[in-house]
């Protein structure tokens, strides 16, 4: 008897940039074949996405990984996950650093800016 289990399901954006961070770890991580990857590229996409997803969370947003039943959001708790079941730490991985001290962190600081703008 063969006990096949389901690949996780990782749904990303394709201008997202937490979904690219995921997918760095899992690609340098050597982890991104283990793992069926939906990514949405157009609005129809998109939105046929979120309409999957919707049912299973309270606030759709990507990355989201889904493992079996469960649904899980953040980049960083997604990372973690594939650590945990014995993936290298973000830190072994040089092109995750430099992307995530880099371009990632200024990206952070543009959405964070822009976000206090539309408040005010």
């Amino acid at each position: 008897m063969s006990l096949i289990s389901e690949n996780p399901v990782l749904f990303v954006k394709h201008t997202c940039p937490f979904c690219l961070k995921v997918r760095l770890y899992l690609l340098e991580a050597g982890l991104l074949g283990g793992v069926t990857l939906r990514v949405s590229r157009t609005p129809e996409e998109e939105d046929a996405m979120k309409a999957e997803l919707s049912p299973h969370l309270a606030k759709v947003s990507y990355p989201t990984l889904r493992l079996g039943d469960t649904y899980m959001t953040e980049s960083d708790d997604i990372i973690a996950h594939f650590v945990s079941e014995g993936g290298p730490a973000p830190a072994q991985l040089p092109t995750l650093r430099a992307y995530v001290d880099g371009p990632f962190t200024q990206l952070l600081a543009l959405h964070r800016e822009n976000a206090e703008l539309k408040r005010a």
